[in-house]
């Protein structure tokens, strides 16, 4: 802290002390009541086997049952397989259309077969192909 914020702190202090001189005594042992009963409630939610089962790993999100018995953590697991297993099949579908695409091609050109297994052609259809 530097000096003003150590003058600051000071002179607020001393304010809270002339206006908790001046707080009527019923008013004052009432708030001192009132100040026990939150300890008190602060004290009660966090007793030592609540303490001791947090630091055992018994992490929970509702209903104090374990996290890996939730409902919804495997709803979400299935839905992630499901989109998984989903869009590899659209993938899978759309290879086979390519491969229907391209054979309807070559079988609709006026090339012979015969061109189609000669070994030079197939040397110019990679080369052309790369180019």
């Amino acid at each position: 802290m530097t000096g003003s914020d150590e003058q600051l702190a000071r002179a607020i202090a001393v304010r809270l002390d002339q206006a908790a001189a001046d707080i009527a005594p019923g008013i004052a042992y009432r708030l001192q009541q009132a100040r026990a009963r939150a300890l008190d409630g602060e004290r009660a939610t966090a007793t030592e086997p609540q303490l001791a089962h947090a630091f055992a790993g018994g992490a929970s999100a509702g209903g104090g049952r374990p996290l890996w018995a939730q409902w919804r953590l495997w709803a979400g697991i299935a839905v992630i397989v499901a989109a998984a297993w989903g869009w590899q099949q659209w993938h899978a579908y759309r290879q086979v259309l390519t491969y229907e695409e391209l054979d309807a091609q070559i079988l609709s050109s006026d090339l012979p077969i015969d061109a189609y297994l000669d070994r030079g052609f197939d040397a110019w259809l990679k080369t052309s192909s790369a180019n």
